[in-house]
């Protein structure tokens, strides 16, 4: 899924864009926690630890106390997880989940929080460009190396 942060919207389904292609549509879209740990990879454990230490919004319960995840849940758990593969912090993703929840006036510290980790992430790609000029050149002196003994 793709998701993208879509603010200035106030509402939690606005931190991120819809995703195309979710399994149910608008108003049928009550899954299960074994449902979203298919559809997301994520273990049931790690759902319930999403929601525990609030990276998770309130989470819908049936009226026998099931939880009842529905698309913007899906989303937001997309965007949790392009933010894990940058590297933030579990905290830091906890507090722009705190931010989101908090309304519109948090905007500046949202946008503070990801240009950061922005950051980041660039100098962890710059480290990665370097580190494959490295190994394409060795790779290259190798190739060259058997090339020359196959000649002679």
């Amino acid at each position: 899924m793709t998701v993208i942060d879509s603010s200035p919207v106030r509402t939690h389904r606005a931190s991120c864009a819809p995703a195309p292609g979710h399994p149910l549509p608008e108003g049928r879209d009550h899954y299960t926690i074994s449902e979203v740990a298919r559809v997301t990879g994520l273990s049931a454990h790690t759902l319930r630890w999403y929601e525990r230490i609030g990276l998770m919004p309130h989470v819908d319960r049936s009226h026998t106390g099931q939880r009842r995840f529905r698309n913007r849940d899906l989303d937001w758990l997309a965007l949790v997880g392009k933010l894990r593969l940058t590297g933030m912090p579990v905290a830091d993703m906890v507090r722009y989940a705190e931010l989101v929840r908090e309304g519109e006036h948090t905007f500046e510290a949202r946008q503070e929080l990801l240009e950061a980790t922005r950051r980041d992430v660039r100098a962890r790609i710059a480290e990665l460009q370097d580190t494959l000029a490295v190994l394409d050149y060795k790779i290259d002196v190798y190739a060259e190396s058997r090339r020359t003994s196959e000649r002679y």
